[in-house]
C-alpha cells in the first residue's frame, strides 16, 4: 500500500504582541529561529512528512491575518502543493479567535489540510470532538484576550507617559532630537531648529506656505523625511509622494501649526480603532494630552500666535513678489467685517495704493470703504504711537509695584471686568435657589428643574473660570514685574522707529477695521494685559493718596 505523504508547510509569526509592555527584548522561546528549529525536528520524526516551504511573518500582529506569508501560503493551498500546516502554538496562527477557529474548523478541512500546533499537542487528525469544539475554542479566545489584555496596558503605560509629558514617539519631529540621556526628553536640533525658525519668520514677513516650501527647495534644503534619512533614521510616512521627497506647502504648515515648538508636548492626537485594525482615527482635541515646558521652545508664545492668527486669513502675495502687503492678513472691513482687498490705480507715471473692501468689490453689497495705503499707514503709526507712549507712562508710575502688599479683594473694586463677573455669579446663584421654590409651588415640572438647573450651573462654572483667568492676569503682573510681563524694551524701541514695518506690526496689532470716512479701529496685543495695567494704576494711586 503506497504510504501517504504530507508535504508540510512550516508558518512562523514574531510581532511586539510577544514583547513586555516596556519594549524588552523578545523572549527566546517565541523567536523565529526557535520556532523554526522545534518544527523541523517534529518534521524529520515524522517519515510521512516533506517540508514543502518556510513561510515567515516577523513583525507582524497576530490579530489578523492581513501577513504577506500568511497570504503567500494560503495561495499555495489553495494550489494543491500543500497539505499540512505546522506551527508551533496556536498563537502563532492568529490571535482572533473567531478568524482562527474558522481556519483551523472550516477553510483547512474544506482543502483537506491537515493542522499541528506542536507545543499545544493539537493534531487535526488525531483531535477527538471534545478537543475540537471545547479545548480548540478556549485555547483560541485566551489567545485573543492576552492581545486584548497587552493592548489595554501599553495604552495605559502610554498615557501615564503622556500625562508625564514624556516624549513616546518613534521619531522625533523635525527641529528636535531625542536627548541621549532620556529617551523621552526632547533637544533642539541645532540645523532643524534654524530651519523651523526661518520658516516661521518668512510666514511673519507675508510669505504664503506655497512660498516658503519654494524658497526651501530653492536653497535646496531637505525636507523633513529625507534630513531623517541623512541622519541614517529608517523612516517612512505616507505624505512621500517623490523618489526625492520634497518640501510642500501641507509640510510647511503642519510645522508653523505644531505647538510643539513653543515647548508644549502635544500627543494622543490619533488613536487605533481597536487591537484587532490597524488603522488610527483623529481624536477631538480637548482629548489631546497636552503638557506645557517638558522641553525647549524653538519658537516664543507671541511668535506662534501670531502666525495661528496670519494662517486664518487669506495672504496671498502680490503679483510678482513671494511677501503679501504690510496689512496681510490684519486689515478689515468695519460694517461687513470682511478682509480688505488692496488695489494699484496707475494713471500716466503715477501708481496709487488703496484698500476697498472686498464684499464691495465682489459687487456683493457693502461700500468701498476705500482708504489710501499711505494714509492707513499714518494712521496706524501714529495710533501705535499713542498707545505704545501712554503705555510706557503706566509702567513708569507701576515700577514700585511688586513692592506693595497687595489685597485683591480691594484690586477688585477697580477693575469693572472682575466686578461685573462677580454680579453674573450671584445671578446664577439666586436663579439656581429661586428655583428650589419653582419646583415646590409647581410653576416648574422637574424636568424644567433638572435641566434649567445645568444650565445655571454651566454658566456658573464659566464664569467661575474667567474670574480666575481676569484675577490670575493681575497676578502674574505682580509676580513678573509690569516690565517683564509686557516686554517693556520692545515697547520703547517703537517711539525710536520713524516708519511702520511689517515685524513691529505683528508684534502689536492683531486687528486693524476700516469704517467709511476713513475711520480707521486698531486692535492691540495683549489689550487684556494693558486693561489690567490701568486698574492696578487706579489701584497704586488711590493707596498713594490714603498714604497722603
Amino acid at each position: 500500500m503506497k504510504k501517504y505523504i504530507y508535504f508540510v508547510a512550516v508558518y512562523l509569526r514574531l510581532s511586539r504582541d510577544d514583547e513586555d509592555i516596556d519594549g524588552s527584548t523578545k523572549s527566546e522561546s517565541n523567536s523565529i529561529s526557535s520556532q523554526r528549529e522545534l518544527i523541523r525536528s517534529y518534521v524529520r520524526e515524522h517519515e510521512d512528512m516533506e517540508l514543502y516551504d518556510i513561510y515567515v511573518d516577523d513583525g507582524y500582529s497576530g490579530t489578523n491575518f492581513d501577513r504577506p506569508e500568511f497570504k503567500r501560503m494560503m495561495a499555495d493551498i489553495e494550489a494543491g502543493n500543500v497539505n499540512c500546516v505546522i506551527v508551533k502554538d496556536l498563537s502563532r496562527l492568529g490571535r482572533d479567535y473567531i478568524e482562527a477557529g474558522r481556519l483551523i474548523q472550516k477553510t483547512f478541512p474544506a482543502f483537506h489540510v491537515r493542522f499541528i500546533a506542536v507545543t499545544d499537542h493539537f493534531d487535526s487528525q488525531t483531535a477527538d470532538m471534545n478537543t475540537k469544539s471545547l479545548v480548540l475554542p478556549v485555547k483560541n479566545f485566551i489567545n485573543d484576550s492576552y492581545c486584548r489584555d497587552i493592548s489595554g496596558k501599553v495604552k495605559s503605560h502610554q498615557r501615564t507617559k503622556r500625562e508625564q509629558g514624556k516624549f513616546i514617539g518613534a521619531f522625533a519631529v523635525y527641529g528636535y532630537r531625542k536627548s541621549a540621556e532620556d529617551k523621552y526628553k526632547l533637544c533642539p536640533d541645532d540645523y532643524a531648529a534654524e530651519i523651523v525658525r526661518k520658516i516661521f519668520a518668512w510666514k511673519r514677513e507675508g510669505m504664503s506656505t506655497q512660498a516658503i516650501a519654494q524658497r526651501l527647495n530653492e536653497l535646496g534644503i531637505l525636507s523633513p523625511l529625507e534630513y531623517k534619512k541623512s541622519l541614517g533614521e529608517k523612516f517612512s510616512t505616507g505624505f512621500r509622494t517623490n523618489l526625492m521627497a520634497k518640501w510642500s506647502a501641507v509640510a510647511v504648515k503642519r510645522i508653523l501649526t505644531n505647538e510643539i515648538y513653543t515647548g508644549v508636548m502635544v500627543q494622543g492626537k490619533c488613536e487605533k480603532v481597536n487591537y484587532k485594525v490597524n488603522k488610527t482615527v483623529a481624536k477631538p482635541q480637548e482629548e489631546w494630552v497636552r503638557v506645557e515646558g517638558t522641553h525647549e521652545a524653538i519658537i516664543s508664545n507671541e511668535d506662534f500666535e501670531i502666525v495661528q492668527n496670519l494662517l486664518k486669513v487669506d495672504t496671498k502675495a502680490k503679483a510678482g513678489s513671494s511677501c503679501s502687503h504690510l496689512f496681510s492678513g490684519l486689515l478689515f472691513c468695519g460694517d461687513c467685517k470682511e478682509p480688505m482687498t488692496r488695489r494699484v490705480n496707475r494713471y500716466k507715471d503715477i501708481s496709487k495704493v488703496y484698500f476697498i473692501c472686498s464684499t464691495r468689490n465682489r459687487g456683493k453689497g457693502c461700500t468701498r470703504h476705500s482708504i489710501l495705503e499711505d494714509e492707513l499707514k499714518e494712521i496706524v503709526f501714529q495710533t501705535l504711537q499713542v498707545h505704545v507712549s501712554v503705555f510706557l507712562d503706566v509702567c513708569s508710575q507701576l515700577e514700585h509695584i511688586q513692592e506693595m502688599e497687595v489685597n485683591f479683594e480691594e484690586v477688585a473694586r477697580f477693575d469693572k471686568e472682575i466686578e461685573r463677573l462677580h454680579k453674573e455669579q450671584d445671578k446664577y446663584m439666586k436663579l439656581r435657589a429661586g428655583m428650589y421654590e419653582d419646583l415646590k409651588s409647581g410653576l416648574i415640572t422637574e424636568t424644567d428643574f433638572r435641566n434649567f438647573r445645568a444650565i445655571y450651573e454651566k454658566q456658573y462654572e464659566e464664569t467661575k473660570d474667567a474670574l480666575q483667568k481676569q484675577e490670575e492676569m493681575i497676578k502674574q503682573l505682580f509676580r513678573n514685574g509690569v516690565a517683564s510681563g509686557v516686554r517693556l524694551e520692545r515697547f520703547k524701541e517703537v517711539m525710536k522707529l520713524t516708519t511702520l514695518d511689517r515685524d513691529t506690526l505683528l508684534c502689536f496689532v492683531s486687528r486693524i477695521e476700516v469704517f467709511e470716512e476713513k475711520k480707521v479701529y486698531v486692535e492691540f496685543r495683549g489689550k487684556e494685559e494693558f486693561h489690567k495695567m490701568l486698574v492696578l494704576q487706579e489701584y497704586s494711586l488711590s493707596k498713594a493718596a490714603k498714604r497722603v
